[in-house]
């Protein structure tokens, strides 16, 4: 027993079991279900619990994969909500959350969950409203739909809001505020870091900055001046929640949290002990914008906010900041009374606070909730001892019981006279409550919650200022009845700073109001004057001297008399001329629930003191204001009763009660109200005690309703009707008092008759045609349902459901339809349908009115309220707690099914009610028990009738698996619909069996949608477990089950059990059959494979054929569409295959045809998965070798349907890389299927282009059309022009169309001419080897030739190959590989450039063609390949490296010629020969020639060029320092061992020394024209070149002699425009022109063109053709051959100093240059060169004479016929001089185009130079060269 370890497994492999050491190991509680390897762990913690570690699971392996794709952005996001989740999960599992805090954590997670499975794709999670995974088979159907709903809903929502979060909108969204309507806000004061020197109060409350308006109490903080609370005892516990601010506050667009500071000592800081103390000065502000927490941006309890403080200090500096509080110091510091609101807006204003780290710290939350929940839900924040400040105004919802009596009373303003005084007094006022008698009411002032009561309040005291401005509120506090009795008294009192003079102020002035007026309201809220008066002390304090006199100046203007007069009496206190001029302004504000300022409310409410005019009071009550009825609700309604109660004998007074308890009631539900509706029902069951009420309330009720066609009652009626619901919530009370005090009495019939009384005056009204009562009928339908489940409780239950049934059937048909349906539909929500027996007397009524609306007939059917109203039935019914309900379930599926099927069926996917049909359907489906499914086919009366419900059925659930109607991640309610249409297919199964199966009864329809509907369910995306994730396809497989097995087993039984039918399902069964076959499901596969073999057997045995074709073309077809569509894999393969066979070999008949078909599917499918497999890889040129090799089998197979998509499908891939001469090759071979006959087209030729027509003529003409056109894009003119000729043909002697005839010559004309004149480059061709085992069969140890891009470079080719196959290795050799490498694992890649044999036509043989002609064979409608490489034989011989240079020439011979259907085709034959050192020394010195010959004719032609190309080419010759040419060649070759060694070579080496002696006449032509063109700079090497040309030429004709040449090859001739004449001159000049013996002109003439071979069959060519080619691959790749010859190396070196020249060394001189621009104007913008094509020497020492007209010294006019050969020559020459200057050796050759110049060896000397003119055309791209020319011009001398 080893401890430390643990024995498990991984939850991705349960299979997978191994140790784990205890480190790595946490124990959980958990009970395991089902062990083995469906083991199912259920640990015992909270269920969130678990769904956040499943969730966090299943989000981990996504959130990989976004950061293996690289989608950075999604990749953070999860990662934000994954570790959001990962702390969140901790929080709840460490158990020590708060029970609120744990809810609301709980809905922040789910939330969280829900919204993140949307972004990533999962399936939706759908909760109870506690947040818990619904168990869908706890759920109804119903219940479900709508919870998904709701979730979908919710999420879009979340969604939404995440998206306005970067707008920064509110989170007032969050479920938690959306039910609550009022909040409170915490505030915990932290600190107060001030130095005052003495005591201070600090008064914090809410205010709103844009109204200037106090919204809150103050909360009062008393600090010592020792920087502590006052009472110690509160140090950390300094807490307020201000209470009752509504939605509306938390809407407010600014509010701030505004604390005010006054100091509580001297009246100046620095005054000593002899003065005043005690005195209230104001010190500062410090204010904060809290509008953010209030919002519910910011939330957190912890954060600690600073507010900083203002002070009040030097004038200046106050006047600087404008951050003042109030008038302070003197009054010249602001304006005289500037008022607080104005200057607490400018702290507001004021950016930032000079608060020197002065200043309060708190932290604020905001809680939803009033207090009592707040102190429930928050108890960690809110307790007992929390201050409480209360808004000043109501809260949204007033509760009875809640008590509340407070006079806000606020100091305005003040201005006093300065009497004698020489400066303004320093005014203070004391308040205090006294009652009529003048008793001072103790402790009845509140200056600030935190705090208890003054008795009086002192203001603050401003130092010599008239008009001071306070603005300090206090709240008053008394009881309600003393109310009444109660005044405020304000006494005005100057105070000194000096104490001995203050203690001889008295009391200079008073004021008073009263709290009540004399008609028993309140004091009106608002502003009062009061009047200040003045006189003796004692008069002052004596209530009932002053209580007399008017209180304000309103009042006092109301009184009549002067007031002098009748106040007399009191001289002595009178409101003098003095006191006229003192003033003094209050504000109050009455926040009671008991206190009303409204006099018809209150004679309401005195009713009894008041009893004549309690009509009048009634009646006026209809106009009070909402707010106060409301305020006064309890109240008002017992006044209402007791008045209906006690004034019995009045009827007039019941129907006013009436009418005003229906407006209060219709008050409670205004939506301003509606928050009253608790007040109201608690009213009703706790408060309301009228036992007889129902009676007057019924009477009354009856009475409306029975005259409701009386039109003045009408309004009445119907207010009545609104508030139907509580009318009968206080007669069902009223009533159940009355049962309770008096019990059961005979009064209950007549209870029961006025019930059965009322709804029959209903049931009269609503039979009534009267158009005028529509609405009253709307409203009774509207409003009576919700009186059910009150009535019910003193009402016989099923006596009400025949009422209401009987209210149901009074209404006319087609009238009020929908408000019939809803009324229904609260019915069924209502109480009275959970009764079993109450249903039986519904149901029916109910059934009735559905069957109505869905009856096909139906006109316009109300499909909302239908599907409300169904699935309210079907979610009671399927309710455990309702009685029996198979009776109704019965009733619904007899009646309604069928048109709940059809309605379905009718109705469009897009409608917004399909999904709650769908589930109302699933609903009866899934509640029908066994034996309801058998009784509904029982029903059917006809056999038809049950063809006609099953075919119905079949095609609907087809249907709704194939066009899902719900989304696809409510993955539980389609499994959930799946179960059901699974359960039910089933039950329809045994129908099939029992009633369709016969011979005389099959129904082949019927079966056929049967088939064809298991077979959708069977494959439908939402069962194919293998796409899902691990944890979703255990839950759905531990939920469900694999449908998909239990469907297919039955698929298969059905299918066996046809017998003789079968026939008749073949083909058409075989299709659907094969998408079974290929669910990736073993046991599956193995049940349903067989069916095939079985389909084989029937055809066989029943066709007459004795065959199977029709299932094996069937087959083929399909398994090409499936196999494409992304089923099937090689497992697949091996089984049918396996099972095919197996099955085959024992049938007698079909061992043998069976077999052959069973591999042949099996080859195909490999074909095909090859095909799938590399459709998703992204190189095109491997899905375009696998679309060939499928293109191949279907060929064989003769299935043209098939080959011809797959040559669009081939065709697509071809113009998506822009291989349009691929492209026309492929549709080619769709053109061949066609015949020029007017035969109609069959379906499959037409393929998916279909174009619109009808023969195959037409289709032929167009594709060749759409072929030519992509030739004509390749640039394959010649190919283009073939079949134009074709078509031409049949236009013009088949179809006649001559319009048609004359577009296409056009179109030909300008292809002749584009041959002639466009430039085309000339594409490489690449040999890339695939060696060793590594690489895919098709490739592996196989050679291919490539056909590369215009301008590909083998760099870029090589590059592409090794991105495709980045772990090959490249080779460096092109050697052959040994077996070695071939049989390596690895990869080995070898590429090299090969040369194109030209296949020339019979037609140019033996004939002057133009080079342009010429120019496409050579690199088109070739099959052979040509590669060299120097070999060395015998030893080197260091003086001369050319006498045993050899060269190995290989052949390739493709599969196919080029170009064809791909840009690559395999190699089938390779051959090798050698060439000996001496046929290369030839070939050299012809091109070296050619070359000389051709720059000669150049200047002969175009006087203008520039001279430098010339100098550097003839430099490079006659320098004696590169004469080792003709050296080298003498030693190795003109010697007599050579001779005896190869006699037979004497005709060859005769040959070499004619081009020897022929370069010199060409030689010396060069120098004469150099001398003409000579500048200054060039003369001295002018001279130069001549005295070396002589001692050169005196040698050469010493040896070899002479030879001239005829004037006609330096005269300029007239030729053709654009044309090249004559390729065969150079070997007749040879003929004719040479001194040595004719005999060797055969040998010449073949040896001096790279095509005599293939024109002149007679020829001894071939061995010289093949070496002119090899010479010039041979240099073209001198860097990439491993050479091991110094001469070699030289020419490598050569060939690097060549790249080294700059673009800066080319530009030099400008004139000619110009002149190049303008001629490049004519032939377009400078194009890169073509590389030189050395394979064939065509050019002739005659080309001078052809192009002679085009180059006139100006530029030539700019028209077609103007050849376009001139410029790049002058181009090159321009720059070849520079080069010559820097005694640089020529550069490489550039590729030259066909139209730059007729020959191409013209242009051979020098990459282009930077046209002078700036354009803005981007440069031409750099040269590619091929780097022949320079080795064999530096070789060759």
């Amino acid at each position: 027993m080893y401890e430390g370890w643990y024995r498990g497994y991984t939850l991705r492999n349960k299979s997978k079991k191994g140790i784990f050491p205890e480190t790595y190991i946490h124990l959980k509680e958990a009970i395991v279900k089902d062990r083995g390897q469906h083991e199912t762990v259920i640990p015992s913690e909270l269920p969130l619990g678990q769904e956040l570690t499943s969730t966090l699971r299943e989000w981990a392996v996504i959130w990989h994969k976004l950061y293996v794709t690289n989608k950075t952005t999604q990749f953070r996001h999860v990662q934000q909500m994954t570790y959001s989740l990962i702390e969140w999960r901790s929080q709840i599992l460490s158990g020590t959350l708060p029970k609120d805090e744990l809810a609301e954590l709980k809905k922040k997670v789910t939330a969280k969950i829900d919204y993140g499975n949307r972004i990533l794709g999962l399936d939706l999670v759908v909760r109870d409203d506690n947040g818990n995974i619904l168990d869908p088979d706890e759920t109804s159907t119903i219940s479900l739909f709508k919870s998904h709903e709701t979730a979908s809903k919710r999420i879009d929502e979340r969604i939404q809001e995440e998206k306005s979060l970067q707008q920064n909108l509110d989170l007032r969204g969050q479920p938690i505020f959306n039910t609550t309507h009022t909040y409170s806000l915490y505030v915990n004061f932290k600190n107060f870091v001030c130095n005052i020197g003495e005591d201070a109060e600090l008064l914090m409350s809410l205010y709103d900055p844009d109204l200037s308006k106090f919204i809150s109490e103050n909360y009062l903080v008393r600090w010592g001046s020792n920087g502590m609370p006052k009472e110690i005892e509160k140090l950390n516990n300094l807490q307020a929640v201000f209470t009752d601010l509504s939605s509306s506050d938390l809407i407010r667009p600014k509010i701030s949290l505004v604390c005010q500071i006054v100091r509580v000592g001297h009246m100046e800081l620095k005054d000593g002990k002899k003065h005043t103390c005690g005195l209230r000065r104001p010190f500062g502000v410090a204010v904060m914008d809290i509008t953010d927490i209030i919002h519910g941006k910011v939330d957190d309890e912890e954060k600690q906010h600073f507010i900083p403080f203002q002070q009040i200090a030097m004038e200046t500096y106050i006047r600087q900041r404008q951050l003042i509080m109030s008038p302070l110091i003197t009054s010249h510091v602001i304006g005289e009374n500037e008022p607080l609101t104005s200057v607490f807006n400018k702290v507001i204003a004021a950016k930032e606070v000079n608060h020197k780290g002065q200043g309060l710290w708190v932290s604020l939350k905001l809680l939803p909730g009033d207090l009592a929940q707040v102190q429930k839900d928050f108890s960690h924040l809110v307790d007992r001892s929390t201050a409480v400040a209360r808004k000043m105004g109501f809260p949204e919802i007033i509760l009875p019981g809640d008590v509340r009596n407070d006079i806000y009373v606020t100091l305005i303003q003040g201005e006093f006279d300065k009497g004698k005084k020489k400066t303004p007094k320093n005014v203070e006022v004391t308040m205090s409550v006294h009652d009529e008698d003048g008793n001072l009411q103790e402790k009845a002032i509140h200056p600030g919650a935190g705090y208890e009561g003054v008795s009086e309040y002192k203001s603050v005291v401003y130092y010599q200022v008239k008009q001071p401005c306070w603005y300090e509120t206090v709240k008053v506090s008394i009881a309600i009845e003393e109310v009444s009795r109660c005044h405020l008294r304000f006494t005005f009192r100057h105070r000194s700073s000096q104490e001995s003079r203050d203690k001889s102020e008295r009391a200079f002035g008073m004021g008073f109001v009263k709290l009540m007026n004399a008609d028993g309201t309140t004091l009106q809220d608002g502003k009062h004057d009061l009047i200040v008066y003045k006189g003796d002390n004692k008069k002052m304090e004596d209530a009932k001297c002053y209580l007399t006199l008017p209180c304000t100046k309103t009042e006092m203007e109301e009184k009549d008399t002067p007031s002098g007069k009748n106040l007399h009496h009191l001289t002595n206190f009178t409101p003098t001329k003095d006191s006229t001029k003192d003033s003094f302004q209050i504000a109050t504000l009455i926040c009671s629930t008991k206190l009303t300022q409204n006099v018809d409310l209150l004679g309401l409410l005195n009713w009894r003191s008041n009893s004549q005019n309690i009509a009048h009071n009634l009646r006026k009550l209809m106009e009070v204001e909402g707010g106060e009825i409301v305020k006064f609700l309890q109240d008002t309604l017992d006044a209402l009763f007791n008045i209906m109660m006690e004034m019995s004998e009045n009827e007039t007074y019941d129907f006013l009660v009436f009418d005003a308890l229906v407006f209060i009631i219709s008050l409670i539900g205004d939506i301003k109200f509606q928050h009253f509706n608790p007040v109201l029902e608690t009213y009703i069951y706790k408060h309301f005690s009228a036992t007889l009420a129902y009676v007057k309330l019924t009477k009354v009720l009856n009475c409306y309703v029975g005259n409701a066609d009386d039109s003045s009652k009408t309004e009445l009626l119907f207010a009545a009707l609104k508030a139907l619901k509580y009318l009968f919530r206080f007669i069902v009370q009223s009533r159940i008092l009355y049962l309770r005090f008096y019990g059961k009495s005979e009064a209950g019939d007549e209870f029961n008759d006025a019930i059965r009384k009322l709804f029959l005056s209903f049931n009269v009204l609503m039979d009534r045609p009267l158009e005028e009562a529509v609405k009253i009928k709307g409203a009774a339908l509207k409003y009576l349902p919700s009186i059910i489940n009150d009535v019910k409780l003193v009402f016989d239950p099923v006596e009400l459901s025949v009422l209401f049934s009987k209210f149901i059937q009074s209404i006319p048909d087609n009238q009020l339809v929908r408000q019939k349906l809803n009324c229904m539909t609260k019915i069924v929500e209502s109480d009275l349908f959970k009764q079993a027996e109450c249903r039986d007397a519904l149901l029916p009524l109910l059934i009735d009115q559905l069957s109505g609306q869905l009856d096909d007939n139906s006109n316009k059917p109300d499909h909302e309220a239908c599907s409300q109203l169904l699935s309210n039935v079907l979610e009671v019914l399927d309710r455990k707690d309702v009685g029996p309900t198979a009776v109704h379930i019965q009733l619904i599926m007899e009646r309604l099914l069928r048109r709940i099927n059809r309605t379905v069926i009718g109705m469009s996917r897009q409608s917004p009610h399909i999904g709650i049909f769908v589930a109302c359907m699933t609903a009866i489906l899934r509640q029908m028990d066994d034996f309801h499914y058998s009784h509904y086919i029982n029903t059917f009366k006809t056999r038809q009738d049950i063809i006609d419900f099953l075919m119905e059925t079949f095609i609907m659930f087809k249907d709704l698996i194939g066009k899902n109607v719900y989304a696809a991640d409510w993955m539980v309610m389609n499994m959930m619909q799946s179960r059901v249409f699974l359960r039910a297919v089933n039950q329809f199964t045994s129908v099939l069996n029992r009633f369709f199966l016969d011979q005389t009864s099959f129904e082949l329809q019927l079966w056929n949608n049967y088939f064809h509907l298991a077979v959708a369910f069977l494959t439908h995306e939402s069962l194919q477990l293998e796409t899902f994730s691990q944890a979703k396809r255990n839950k759905i497989i531990k939920k469900y089950g694999d449908m998909r097995k239990e469907i297919g087993f039955k698929i298969r039984d059905m299918w066996y059990n046809l017998g003789p039918h079968k026939i008749k399902f073949i083909p058409a069964m075989v299709g659907p059959i094969l998408e079974v076959t290929l669910v990736p499901e073993p046991e599956l596969r193995k049940a349903t494979i067989p069916i095939f073999f079985d389909m084989m057997q029937c055809e066989f045995n029943f066709s007459g054929n004795g065959n199977f074709h029709m299932f094996e073309n069937e087959l083929i077809t399909k398994l090409d569409q499936e196999v494409e569509g992304g089923r099937g894999d090689e497992q697949y393969k091996i089984l049918l295959e396996k099972l095919l066979l197996e099955h085959c070999r024992k049938h007698k008949y079909l061992s043998a045809s069976g077999e052959v078909f069973a591999l042949l599917v099996s080859s195909l499918l490999e074909n095909l998965l090859d095909y799938r497999t590399i459709m998703h890889d992204e190189s095109k040129e491997n899905r375009m070798s696998c679309t060939v090799n499928v293109l191949n089998f279907y060929k064989e197979k003769k299935r043209e349907d098939i080959y011809i998509r797959y040559l669009y499908k081939l065709r697509d891939l071809h113009t998506d890389c822009e291989n349009y001469t691929e492209a026309a090759y492929t549709l080619l071979l769709h053109a061949e299927l066609l015949q020029w006959s007017e035969e109609p087209c069959v379906a499959h030729l037409l393929q998916r282009d279909s174009y619109c027509v009808y023969s195959q003529q037409e289709l032929k003409e167009k594709l060749y059309q759409e072929i030519i056109s992509f030739f004509d894009r390749g640039k394959m003119w010649e190919k283009a022009i073939q079949l134009s000729k074709e078509l031409a043909d049949m236009y013009e002697n088949k179809v006649f169309d001559y319009e048609g005839l004359g577009n296409l010559l056009k179109k030909r004309a300008t292809f002749y001419e584009n041959i002639m004149k466009a430039m085309r480059p000339q594409p490489e061709y690449f040999a890339v080897g695939y060696y060793g085992q590594g690489f895919p069969s098709f490739l592996r140890n196989k050679i291919f030739i490539y056909r590369g891009k215009e301008y590909e470079r083998r760099e870029d080719f090589n590059l592409k190959l090794l991105t495709q196959f980045p772990s090959a290795e490249k080779m460096t050799s092109t050697a052959p590989p040994g077996e070695e490498i071939k049989s390596s694992p690895k990869q080995y890649l070898q590429c090299f450039i090969v040369k194109p044999v030209m296949n020339l036509p019979p037609n140019y043989k033996d004939k002057p063609v133009p080079e342009q002609i010429l120019n496409y064979y050579r690199a088109n409608e070739v099959q052979q390949f040509t590669h060299s490489r120097p070999v060395r034989k015998g030893e080197k011989d260091p003086d001369n490296e050319f006498a045993n240079m050899w060269i190995e020439r290989t052949t390739y011979t493709t599969a196919y010629s080029f170009p064809g259907i791909l840009k690559w085709f395999e190699v089938k034959q390779i051959t090798t020969e050698e060439i000996s050192p001496l046929e290369n020394a030839i070939e050299t010195m012809e091109l070296t020639n050619e070359k000389i010959s051709n720059i000669v004719q150049q200047h002969v032609w175009d006087r203008s060029l520039p001279v430098h190309p010339l100098s550097m080419l003839l430099n490079g010759i006659v320098d004696p320092a590169v004469m080792g040419g003709y050296t080298n060649y003498e030693k190795a070759f003109f010697t007599e061992k050579y001779l005896q060694e190869h006699p037979d070579d004497q005709d060859k080496i005769e040959l070499l020394k004619q081009l020897i002696a022929l370069q010199m006449p060409l030689l010396a032509e060069g120098i004469r024209i150099h001398g003409e063109k000579l500048t200054e700079q060039l003369k001295p090497l002018h001279d130069r070149l001549t005295a070396c040309f002589k001692e050169l030429k005196k040698k050469v004709e010493k040896q070899y002699g002479v030879i001239t040449l005829p004037p006609s090859l330096t005269e300029r001739k007239q030729s053709r425009s654009g044309s090249v004449v004559l390729p065969y001159i150079m070997s007749s000049t040879l003929r004719r022109l040479s001194v040595t013996s004719v005999a060797s002109s055969v040998v010449s003439s073949s040896s001096t063109s790279s095509d005599s071979t293939s024109s002149r069959p007679g020829s001894d060519g071939p061995t010289l053709e093949p070496l002119l080619e090899r010479r010039i691959s041979t240099a073209s790749r001198a860097e990439e051959l491993p050479m091991k010859d110094d001469g070699d190396n030289r020419i490598s070196k050569l060939k690097r100093k060549e790249w080294s020249i700059s673009k800066s060394q080319v530009i030099v001189e400008k004139e000619p240059e110009m002149e190049l621009t303008s001629k490049m104007g004519m032939s377009g913008k400078a194009q890169r060169p073509k590389s030189l094509q050395l394979g064939d020497n065509r050019l002739t020492l005659l080309q001078g004479s052809s192009l002679q007209q085009s180059t006139p010294r100006s530029p030539p006019p700019i028209t077609p016929k103007t050849p376009r050969t001139q410029s790049f020559p002058s181009l090159q020459a321009d720059g070849l001089a520079s080069a010559g200057l820097q005694s640089a050796p020529p550069p490489p050759p550039p590729k030259s185009k066909p139209y730059e110049n007729s020959n191409p060896r013209n242009s051979v000397e020098v990459a282009p130079p930077l046209p002078s003119r700036r354009e803005a055309k981007p440069p031409p791209p750099p040269p590619k060269t091929r780097k022949s020319s320079v080795v064999s011009s530096e070789q060759g001398l």
